[in-house]
C-alpha cells in the first residue's frame, strides 16, 4: 500500500557502507524520475549516478548532514552512503523546473524505499566544490543530490508536542525521532 510506503520512506543518514548498490538500481530509481510528471512536460532533469568510492569520496565531503544535530558532524568511516544521484537541471531547456525536482525526488526515494534501500535528499550542497570535483558543466544547474545506502539507523515517526518543536532529534540508543504535525493541524478548512 502506498501509504505504508510513505511512512517507511524516511530520511536516513547512517548507512551500512558496505552494502553495494549498483548501477543499474540506480538507473531504475532514475527510470520512475524520467517517468513522473514534468511541468510543460519539458524533461529538464539530468543526473549524476554514483556508485564508486572513488567518485563518492569527492561528493560526501560537499554535504552538509543534519542541521539540527549540531554537534555531529555526519556518518562516521563504514556508516557512509554506497551510492549517490546528483540531480541537475539542464538550463539549456529551461531554467523554470517548477516543481520537477520535488516530484523527482519523491519518485526515486519511494522506489528505492521500496528496493529496501533509504536515503537523504540534500540541498546544503557546496555547489562550486562539487561541480569542480565531478567536472559538471556550466550549463547544468547543481539542484540536489541525494544519498542512497541501506539504512543502519531506526527512524521513528513522533506527533509534534505541545510545545510546537519540529526539529528531530537523536535519544540516548541512536533512534532518529522526526515529529510531524497531526493531519488536523495541517487541514485548515
Amino acid at each position: 500500500m502506498i501509504k505504508d510506503l510513505v511512512k517507511k520512506n524516511r530520511t536516513y543518514r547512517r548507512f551500512y557502507e558496505n552494502y553495494e548498490i549498483e548501477r543499474n538500481t540506480l538507473e531504475d530509481l532514475i527510470d520512475l524520475a524520467r517517468l513522473s510528471a514534468s511541468a510543460a512536460n519539458r524533461q529538464p532533469l539530468k543526473y549524476i549516478l554514483s556508485c564508486e568510492k572513488n567518485k563518492n569520496d569527492l561528493i560526501f565531503p560537499t554535504l552538509a548532514w543534519a542541521g539540527y544535530l549540531k554537534d555531529w558532524p555526519g556518518p562516521a568511516e563504514g556508516e557512509r552512503p554506497s551510492a549517490y544521484i546528483v540531480m541537475l537541471n539542464d538550463t539549456e531547456i529551461t531554467k523554470n523546473y517548477w516543481s520537477d525536482p520535488g516530484i523527482a525526488t519523491q519518485s526515486i526515494l519511494l522506489g528505492a524505499t521500496e528496493k529496501g534501500l533509504g536515503g537523504c535528499i540534500f540541498a546544503s550542497v557546496k555547489r562550486e566544490e562539487l561541480r569542480a570535483a565531478l567536472k559538471i558543466e556550466e550549463r547544468y544547474e547543481i539542484l540536489y543530490v541525494l544519498a542512497i545506502g541501506k539504512p543502519k539507523e531506526k527512524v521513528v515517526l513522533e506527533t509534534v508536542g505541545t510545545d510546537g518543536d519540529i526539529k528531530y532529534w537523536r535519544d540516548s540508543q541512536g533512534v532518529h525521532h522526526v515529529p510531524k504535525r497531526p493531519l488536523e493541524e495541517i487541514i485548515i478548512d
